[in-house]
């Protein structure tokens, strides 16, 4: 299998990268999002998808991964070391958590990521997967996972962007990737539908300012062209441009409109 993660090697470079979500969790569309020029798929395992603590279930995703010549992103239900260590032993090396207010409630999932973290031993565990291709415990594989390995965090409620730079100081930490959705609802005082786009620009400023600031690249979903070129001058490395779904939806229907009318 692959080793090297492109994904990481390419922000920390300073590269701007794109990717696409995939909410078929097809192995084929995943192949073809890579063929058609992706950096990466999104998966996303907290709102949908197959159970991520069934291992089985990546072994034929990163295959296609692979195959396409991109790299994952799985967005993770909720920051459970266990959950972080047995997704990446099943061969997944960048990884998501949600639902992070403070530093406190992410570090664990740092430490669960890394067989050494913060100058300590960290807290991933020698385990048989795809990752050490099958064969439990290799050095080659405990040496070389911690610099392939790429953990990020969503930033998508008040008190995330409250404690963005105590967060963004952890160390490990690979990226930050923006969620307007929630993080308005967060900001909404108790009224989902009442949505306040100053406050939520202010949010998203001070947040893409202090990952600018701390060195951490930063992520966010951008569906249309001209503002996905925008957030790359903003200093956005990952951008999501759109989804399968989403695409089939516009195009087909659009083509549909056309033959039929």
């Amino acid at each position: 299998m692959r080793t090297e993660n492109g994904f990481r090697r390419a922000v920390e470079n300073g590269e701007t990268i794109f990717g696409a979500a995939c909410a078929t969790f097809s192995p084929t569309v995943i192949e073809t999002l890579g063929t058609v020029g992706m950096d990466f798929v999104w998966l996303d395992f907290e709102h949908g998808g197959p159970s991520p603590y069934d291992s089985t279930v990546f072994e034929e995703l990163t295959r296609a991964a692979e195959a396409g010549d991109t790299e994952l992103l799985v967005r993770l239900p909720k920051p459970e070391p266990a959950l972080v260590r047995k997704v990446l032993d099943a061969g997944v090396r960048t990884i998501l958590i949600p639902r992070i207010e403070t530093a406190d409630q992410l570090r664990p999932a740092l430490e669960a990521a890394h067989f050494a973290y913060d100058g300590d031993v960290g807290d991933r565990g020698v385990g048989v997967g795809r990752t050490s291709e099958w064969e439990g415990y290799v050095d080659s594989h405990i040496g070389g996972e911690d610099s392939e390995v790429l953990v990020g965090t969503m930033i998508e409620n008040q008190q995330a962007v409250e404690n963005i730079e105590e967060v963004l100081s952890l160390p490990g930490l690979g990226f930050a990737f923006l969620g307007p959705a929630d993080l308005s609802m967060s900001l909404s005082g108790g009224d989902p539908l009442d949505k306040n786009p100053e406050q939520l620009q202010a949010a998203i400023d001070r947040t893409r300012e202090a990952c600018l600031e701390a060195g951490v690249p930063i992520g966010r979903i951008q569906n249309d062209p001209i503002a996905a070129r925008e957030a790359v001058e903003q200093g956005f490395q990952i951008v999501r441009i759109g989804g399968d779904t989403g695409a089939i939806r516009s195009t087909l229907s659009g083509r549909l409109d056309l033959v039929t009318e």
